[in-house]
């Protein structure tokens, strides 16, 4: 091992996904969780993004179209990770997918932030989260981080919107 560390300004710019239905996808990705379409790539691919950025997630059916999920236990992404700026716009999504009956697989506090878990039309998980500051990272008696597991409080969360 060497010992090279990626810069720390290093982020993760997009995600791309194979997707079964196009259309399915941008319902959700777009009409759902509030993406703007940046662009298509003919009929079989959609570029869309928060903010005016290229484009956050692009969606195809390349190799695809009509495909059944993947298989749960097999290789492969385990969810994307969308971050929200303040702990409010949690709250307004998930009041979104409440008042759209879009279910949820897990909600959870993670200490160093708070997370909703869903799956989108081909079951490829998504997070959607927002992240404490850092200040308020749970830490053991050595600074340690120590990021846990616990019961989201959604009635608190939604609380926001009040």
């Amino acid at each position: 091992m060497s010992d090279y560390k990626i810069p720390a300004q290093t982020r993760i710019g997009h995600v791309h996904l194979k997707v079964s239905d196009l259309q399915k996808s941008m319902a959700f990705y777009c009409d759902l969780l509030g993406f703007e379409l940046v662009t298509m790539y003919g009929d079989q691919a959609a570029f869309v993004s928060a903010g005016g950025y290229h484009h956050h997630i692009g969606l195809n059916t390349w190799q695809s179209k009509g495909a059944p999920p993947a298989p749960q236990y097999a290789p492969g992404l385990f969810h994307t990770a969308i971050v929200y700026p303040e702990r409010k716009d949690l709250a307004a999504i998930l009041q979104r997918l409440i008042d759209n009956g879009y279910p949820l697989t897990g909600a959870s506090d993670h200490g160093v932030s708070e997370a909703l878990y869903l799956d989108d039309p081909d079951g490829n998980g998504v997070e959607l989260y927002w992240d404490r500051p850092k200040a308020e990272w749970p830490t053991d008696e050595h600074g340690n981080l120590t990021m846990y597991t616990r019961q989201l409080d959604i009635p608190g969360l939604l609380a926001l919107l009040k």
